[in-house]
Order: C-alpha cells, then structure tokens, then sequence
C-alpha cells in the first residue's frame, strides 16, 4: 500500500452517509436535519431539538408537550446511581463518573437488551432526562453540597441550572445555557460520534455505544478543550480588577510567548471548517451578555486578547469550546464539570446516529497497513 493511500485520522474519508447533520460549505452554517443551528438556538428549546434530532423534524405543539412530560418523569437521580457515584473518589475526573453512571443506567434499564428502533429511542428519551442529574450531583458532591431534587415547573435548561445550584436564575443565563445546549448537541461524524457508530455497528447496544463515546469526548482533542480554555485563563490569571484592556494585554503576550515556544492552546482551530467555526457567533453573543450579566469585562479581555493574538499569528480562529468555556465559568460551572455538561447535550445527537447506524448497518471494520518487522519465527 503506497504511503499517500493511508488517511492518518481518516481525514478526507467519507464512511457513510447521515442525514442528521451537516455544514454547508456555502453558507459555512452547521445544519440539523437541514436547520441552520444558529437559527435553532435563537428560536427553540433544547427539548424541540432534541425532538428535531431524534425524529427529523420540529415538534408541533401536541408532541413537544408529550415529549417534554416524558422527559420530566425521568430526571431524579436514580438511588442506585448514586450509591455508585458516592463511591467513587473525588479525585476521579467527572467524566469517568459520567461515564459509569451511563454503564449503570444501561444495565439497569428495562430495555437493556432490546435494540429495536423504539427501544433505542426510548433509552436515549431516558438518558436525556436522566444526565442533568449525574452531572448536577457530581458537581455538588465535591463541594460538599447534597442532592437537589427536579422540579417538574421548569424547562430542561432551567432545571439543570436548579439541580446544580439550588437556586433560580435570571432568564438570560438560562437562555445562554440553553443556547450551549444546543450548539454542543450533534456535529456529525466527529470522534465521539464515530466511536458510537463503531460500536453499534458490532451490534452492541445503545449505552455501551454512549459510554465508549463519553470516553472519546474526555479527550482534550475533542471534547475536554473547553477546560482548557479555562486552564489558560487561570494560567494567565484573571484579575476581577483588571479593565478590559488590561486584560488583553496581558492575553496577548501569553499568546505571543507560547506560541514562540510552540505550545499547543486549546479552544483554535478545526478539522472541519476553514473559514471559522460556525457556531461561534452565536455562543460569543451569549457570553457576552454573560459578561455583562455578571459584570466580569476582564474576561472579555482575556479573550479578546487571545483571539486577537491567534489570528496575527496564525490566522486560525476559535472554535465552539473557546467561548462556552468562559460561560460556563460564569454561570458558576466547576471547570471539571464543563464537558460533561457537553455529555448531557451531545447525548441527542449520539443517540440519534447510533439509532441511524444500526437501521442501515454494516460492520465498521478498516484496513491497516503494517510497518512492523518482517515474518520470523521462534528458534
């Protein structure tokens, strides 16, 4: 096999087909089921998402009340799940306890070993309802807090901000986390993705397909770059009595010195657009009224600095984990906690290709080409 023939990271490869999501070139906008998602997150809910990715198309008024019913009927923390996060060690990151609480969850769900199309939607409607709680709890069990139970009154993204804080929050923050929500919900064939595909396709079932996702997205790669936005910022020291300008000096000659010393930074660049993420515009606009919700322009100058440096440099552009870091961090999110709250999101889109690839399967088995030492044998 000629040397040019080998994709490393299967760059350039089309596998299959979807019809879930993709990016349209010509407009550089990142599309669910043919719905541009800037569009989605300024005008719906993630439960009508949700509902959108699973089903292929926007709930009408009836089925979103249906939906959304079930929905809430499966968002208290399971005991059992709970006695097993508790005996997990703080120490442990909360990915891995994302991804042991789905393990649990899996084996105790009543459909366990049913992979029909309805169970399979079924299990991912619980898993969507039951994650907010494993993430809420995990977080708060490190702080020493207690379990807040849900409450039925309020939607999705409210509820989740409830399970984690125990208090009520101005509209605005629970529209920029609805908003992340959505943004982080489904991106085609990326790492974690097609690691689900790639167990379903052996017919394994939905929640181990999930569970070898969370470990793919524990990456910093993938999905654990949006605490590395964090870790940068912490690096190059927030300061609530800096001015915004500041800031961003300082940013920028953090920038300017790592990237001298060839250090990677997380939050730049992405294999799939060139001309900048398409998803940024729309989360930058919430941070920004995060900021200003919140009173913090000293983080706006960390990032604008950042950003500003990058582009002189590198003319590389942030991708979707640059701003919802910082948002996460403001909305009182500990780092460790940010991708799995990615998790919780990109839980719909996970379910909705492995319910895809197990309808039209065909074991997902590559080739490789061997550079090791020629045949010998034992003497």
């Amino acid at each position: 096999m000629a040397i040019e023939d080998i994709k490393k990271g299967l760059a350039g490869v089309v596998v299959d087909y979807t019809a879930v999501s993709k990016v349209n070139p010509d407009t550089n906008s990142l599309l669910y089921r043919g719905y541009p998602v800037q569009e989605l997150a300024a005008a719906c809910s993630f439960e009508e998402v949700a509902y959108l990715l699973w089903n292929g198309e926007l709930p009408t008024p009836e089925q979103l009340a249906g939906f959304t019913a079930r929905e809430r009927v499966g968002r208290a923390l399971d005991p059992v799940v709970q006695q097993v996060i508790d005996a997990l060690p703080t120490t442990s990151h909360p990915m891995d306890v994302c991804r042991t609480a789905v393990s649990v969850l899996g084996a105790r769900h009543e459909l366990a070993e049913d992979s029909s199309p309805e169970a399979n939607l079924a299990k991912s409607v619980d898993l969507f309802a039951a994650m907010p709680a494993v993430v809420a709890y995990d977080q708060r069990r490190r702080r020493g807090q207690d379990v807040v139970a849900p409450r039925d009154d309020l939607d999705y993204s409210a509820n989740f901000l409830w399970m984690t804080f125990g208090e009520d929050h101005a509209p605005e923050v629970i529209d920029a986390f609805n908003v992340s929500m959505i943004l982080y919900a489904e991106h085609s064939f990326n790492a974690s993705t097609f690691t689900a595909r790639v167990i379903t396709s052996s017919l394994s079932d939905l929640h181990s397909a999930v569970t070898g996702a969370i470990g793919a997205l524990k990456g910093p790669l993938h999905g654990g770059a949006n605490e590395a936005v964090m870790h940068t910022f912490d690096e190059i020291g927030i300061r609530s009595e800096e001015s915004l300008d500041e800031a961003a000096a300082r940013a920028k000659v953090w920038m300017e010195d790592a990237l001298a010393k060839k250090k990677k930074v997380m939050g730049f660049g992405h294999r799939v657009y060139k001309h900048g993420d398409s998803r940024v515009p729309t989360m930058k606009a919430a941070l920004d009224k995060m900021i200003a919700h919140y009173g913090r322009p000293e983080l706006l100058g960390l990032y604008n600095g950042l950003e500003t440096a990058m582009d002189a440099a590198k003319a590389i552009k942030p991708n979707l984990d640059y701003p919802t870091g910082p948002t996460y961090h403001l909305m009182g999110f500990d780092t460790p906690t940010f991708t799995p709250l990615f998790v919780a999101s990109r839980i719909t889109g996970w379910t909705a290709h492995i319910v895809e690839q197990a309808a039209a399967n065909s074991l997902i088995r590559p080739l490789s080409a061997y550079n090791g030492v020629d045949e010998r044998h034992v003497p």
